[in-house]
C-alpha cells in the first residue's frame, strides 16, 4: 500500500451543490482529484456543476442526484456510483440540514436532522465501504460541528427520533454528536486498513444549511409541526461573524488531500488543528451503541 496522493484519486462530496460542499469540490478538483458531488435538486446541481468545472478548470467533475432524507435514494445512488466508478479514495460526508423550528421527518419517518445528518451518511458509507477499502490508502471526512455541545446529556436512547419535547437546537446537537460517535467507531473498525476517518467543525459559515425546501414547508403546514418554539433555535449572538464558504471548506480539503495528515484517524479537527472533544463526545461505549442502533434503523428501509 503506497502513500496517499490526491492527484488522480476519485473523491465524492455529498451536498456539493452549495456552500462548503461546493467549495470542497472546487478545492479537490483543483488539486487533481476526479470529483463527483451530489445534489438533492437536479437543476441546482447542474448549475453548480457548471460553476465547479469553470472555477476548477476540470471538465471531468461530475454531479449525481442524492437525497439523504430518503434511504431509497441513498441505496439507488450507491448502486449507481459503484457501477460507474471502480475506485473511491475520498468520501466527504458534507451534506446536512439544520434550523427547523418544528419537528420534521424524512421520507422514512426519522427525525429530519438525525435522519439526514447521521443515518443517511451512515448508510451511504456502509454501502460504499468495500470500495473505499479496496482503494486504500483512502480518507473519509465527516462534517460535524461545535453544535454537538448542545447535546451534553448524550443521546436519548429510548427516543432517538425526538418525538417528545422537540427542540431544534438540541436535535441539531444530537445529530452532530452522532457524527462524532460515527467517526470514532468507524475509525476503530477500520484500524489497520489504510482508511483514515476524521471529523471536522467547519466553523460558523454563511451557508444554506437551514434552508427548508418548499415540500418541507408544505409538510409542516399539513402536520402543524412548523410552529415555532422559543427553545428551538440557539442564541448565536456570541458567535463571530460567519466565515465565507471557501474558508469553511479549508479543513475538509486539508483532511481529504494533505500528505501532512497521513495516518491520522479518529480525530476531531477545528481550523486545521486537532481539537479535544468534551468528555461526553469521547464515549466509546456510546459510539458502539449508536452504530448498532443505526444498523437496526436502516436495515430493510428503502
Amino acid at each position: 500500500m503506497g502513500r496517499f496522493d490526491i492527484r488522480g484519486s476519485t473523491a465524492l462530496v455529498t451536498g456539493g451543490n452549495t456552500g462548503i460542499g461546493r467549495e470542497t469540490a472546487v478545492g479537490l478538483a483543483r488539486l487533481g482529484a476526479r470529483v463527483v458531488f451530489t445534489s438533492r435538486d437536479a437543476e441546482r446541481g447542474r448549475a453548480a456543476l457548471r460553476d465547479v468545472r469553470r472555477r476548477s478548470g476540470r471538465d471531468d467533475v461530475q454531479m449525481l442526484e442524492l437525497d439523504l432524507a430518503s434511504l431509497a435514494s441513498v441505496r439507488a445512488f450507491a448502486a449507481a456510483f459503484l457501477a460507474r466508478f471502480d475506485r473511491l479514495h475520498v468520501l466527504v460526508n458534507n451534506a446536512g440540514v439544520a434550523g427547523f423550528t418544528g419537528r420534521q421527518e424524512t421520507e422514512d419517518g426519522f427525525e429530519r436532522m438525525f435522519g439526514v445528518n447521521h443515518l443517511g451518511h451512515f448508510l451511504l458509507t456502509q454501502l460504499l465501504l468495500d470500495r473505499i477499502r479496496e482503494s486504500a490508502p483512502a480518507r473519509i471526512v465527516n462534517l460535524s460541528s461545535e453544535g454537538y455541545r448542545y447535546a451534553a446529556e448524550g443521546l436519548p436512547w429510548d427516543d432517538l427520533q425526538s418525538t417528545r419535547d422537540y427542540q431544534g437546537s438540541l436535535c441539531y446537537g444530537r445529530s452532530k454528536l452522532a457524527n462524532l460517535y460515527f467517526t470514532a467507531e468507524l475509525a476503530r473498525r477500520l484500524a489497520g486498513t489504510g482508511v483514515a476517518v476524521n471529523a471536522v467543525h467547519p466553523g460558523f459559515v454563511a451557508t444554506e444549511l437551514g434552508r427548508m425546501r418548499p415540500e418541507d414547508v408544505e409538510r409542516a403546514k399539513r402536520t402543524g409541526s412548523g410552529k415555532p418554539s422559543e427553545r428551538s433555535a440557539p442564541d448565536l449572538s456570541h458567535l463571530p461573524p460567519p466565515k465565507r464558504p471557501e474558508d469553511g471548506a479549508l479543513t475538509s480539503i486539508q483532511l481529504a488531500s494533505s500528505p501532512e495528515v497521513e495516518g491520522v484517524t479518529g480525530e476531531y479537527w477545528v481550523d486545521g488543528q486537532i481539537a479535544r472533544l468534551k468528555s461526553f463526545a469521547r464515549d466509546a461505549a456510546a459510539a458502539r451503541r449508536l452504530w448498532e442502533a443505526s444498523e437496526k434503523l436502516v436495515a430493510g428501509v428503502g
